[in-house]
């Protein structure tokens, strides 16, 4: 019968995918034959069912696995952003060793942004900027290059629902939007270049840049964002923009964006 012939399958697709849950990175599809005693082609035709399905990802950096975006739709038993953290993790090193800067991954609170990860060059010099911008912080998106990369990707109505307070338009160091028409003119420019830019909004001295992170529905559901000196000039910065909208595409795509 159909479904006898099946049953192993399904059982060695449910093994792969309990497997991959935990691991604490990539791993490679002949360890993973390996420590669950299965046939290599066996393996590698059920990973590449479940990746076309959107339960399993490939992480060419590290030529190994990773739970897919469609895995984490089915378990609560996880942060709500942890699937979102780990599959934008590797892109962000990635990043942060090719660039030499500090990459983000955020997302919106209401006005605020959230920042999710922060990873900086391997090799740090000693001469890195401080940063406020640590896990967990909330700042105003309408400073960060973050928050604006999310915002300007947004319908000009939920950006309005998302300011009600006068108060909302704080500044940190005198720059910035101071109201929400002053906002949404700043942002459709960004909206149509696709990528976000605040120079010395958050700390005086620093400029970041951001693009944001689309979901299976298209949607914005987050933002990477690069930060280094301001004094750099603007030529010196295209290989970052390049950079960062690269990454920004690649995490979407594992998303299913």
């Amino acid at each position: 019968m159909a479904g006898s012939s099946a049953s192993p399958a399904v059982g060695r697709a449910l093994d792969i995918l309990t497997h991959l849950s935990r691991q604490a990175g990539p791993v490679g599809a002949s360890a993973i034959a390996r420590d669950l005693g299965l046939p290599r082609s066996s393996t590698y035709h059920i990973l590449t069912v479940l990746a076309e399905r959107g339960f399993a990802l490939h992480v060419p950096e590290s030529r190994g696995w990773v739970l897919g975006a469609g895995a984490y739709g089915l378990t609560s038993a996880y942060t709500p952003h942890e699937g979102l953290e780990r599959l934008a993790r590797p892109v962000m090193r990635g990043l942060a060793a090719e660039l030499w800067v500090t990459v983000h991954l955020g997302i919106l609170r209401g006005p605020l942004t959230l920042y999710l990860v922060k990873e900086g060059p391997v090799a740090a010099s000693g001469d890195e900027p401080s940063l406020v911008t640590a896990v967990g912080v909330l700042l105003p998106a309408h400073l960060t290059a973050t928050g604006r990369a999310i915002l300007a990707r947004l319908a000009d109505a939920t950006v309005r629902a998302l300011y009600t307070r006068p108060g909302d338009f704080v500044s940190r160091t005198g720059r910035g939007p101071r109201g929400l028409a002053d906002l949404l003119a700043e942002l459709a420019p960004e909206r149509e270049r696709g990528w976000s830019e605040e120079v010395e909004l958050v700390t005086p001295g620093l400029r970041s840049v951001g693009a944001a992170v689309f979901d299976l529905h298209a949607q914005p559901v987050a933002a990477l964002s690069c930060t280094w000196r301001a004094h750099v000039p603007a030529r010196d910065s295209e290989p970052i923009v390049a950079g960062l909208l690269a990454g920004a595409a690649e995490v979407s795509r594992r998303l299913g964006g």
